[in-house]
Parts: C-alpha cells; structure tokens; sequence
C-alpha cells in the first residue's frame, strides 16, 4: 500500500529548535578506568562516554557479545592487544562487574529509575 504524502519540508539550520542535543553535558566524571592486565596497562573509555549504537549493535548477539562489544568499543585500538592476551570468563566477569562500578553503574540500577 502506498501513500500519497508529501516529503517533509526541511526546516534550516538556523530555525529556532525544541531541544539543544548540542548542550547536553555529562552529569558524571568520565574518568576512564585503567586496568593492568599481562603486564600491560589498559584504559576503557568510562561507559557512559561510549558511542551507543555501537553498543546497541553489540548487544544484540546477547550478554556475552554485549560485554565484548563494551570492551571493543571502551578500548578503541587498544582492543587487538587486549584481544591477543587469554582471558579467563571469571576474569572477564570481575572486569566488567569492576568496570561497571567504576562507572557508577552497579547491576541492577537503571537510569530510569532515579526520582
């Protein structure tokens, strides 16, 4: 089924907006969290400085390629040096459970649910 509607008519630049995307800053340090690891060191981009729909893409292969996905995309070109070392699963829990809290997001809060 089709529709006869006409295209959007694009409004300029330099017309007033309803929202400034542009202003929004962080309301947490983004302190990046740096971790030692095979004798070397690493620094994951803080969670909520992270491009999100690299994140979303990621999370779509489930908890485990979600975590990874976190970790490829906090450690940018880092990640291939990360990557060559063994990594134990319990060692990858405890990173992305110390990670998470490093970033003030313990298991269980949401955003959503502050007052």
């Amino acid at each position: 089924m089709t529709t006869n509607r006409a295209p959007a008519k694009k409004t300029a630049d330099d017309q007033p907006f309803d929202f400034n995307l542009d202003a929004v800053t962080s309301e947490v340090d983004l302190t990046p969290f740096r971790v030692h690891f095979n004798g070397r060191r690493f620094e994951f981009t803080h969670m909520e400085g992270l491009d999100i729909w690299d994140l979303v893409e990621h999370a779509e292969g489930g908890e485990v390629k979600a975590m990874i996905g976190v970790f490829r995309t906090s450690l940018g070109d880092q990640f291939d040096d990360f990557r060559k070392v063994k990594l134990p699963q319990y060692k990858m829990k405890a990173l992305f459970a110390n990670y998470r809290k490093h970033c003030g997001m313990e298991p269980g809060e949401s955003d959503a649910s502050e007052s």
